[in-house]
């Protein structure tokens, strides 16, 4: 096995973690400048890639995550498990509990 994954569809999410990618900024300037990526701030939000199952507390009731794939979420600016993946890519796995809110895109 290579030292990168392949994909992000690669990775199944295990109990209670999530699979993010990080939205990435613009690199273009609103009057049409290119930045250098090195100047390209990391955002706080992300999307949601994979779940996990969830887990069965101590108490034996059935805790699933609050988030879906598909969905738009606001990120710790530190955190997570960073993956990287071929091609420079990357991918972030958190727990459930660290994704700090859901970004509704109807508001």
């Amino acid at each position: 096995m290579s030292g990168l994954l392949k994909s992000a569809k690669s990775i199944v999410p295990l109990l209670d973690r999530v699979l993010v990618q990080r939205v990435k900024a613009e690199a273009k300037t609103a009057s049409g400048l290119y930045l250098p990526e090195k100047n390209v701030e990391k955002l706080n939000q992300g999307k949601v890639l994979a779940v996990g199952p969830g887990f069965t507390d101590a108490n034996g009731n059935k805790v699933t995550p609050q988030v879906k794939v598909g969905d738009n979420v606001l990120i710790p600016q530190y955190g997570g498990s960073a993956i990287k993946l071929a091609g420079d890519e990357e991918v972030i796995l958190f727990r459930d509990s660290e994704i700090l809110a859901k970004i509704n895109p109807d508001v």
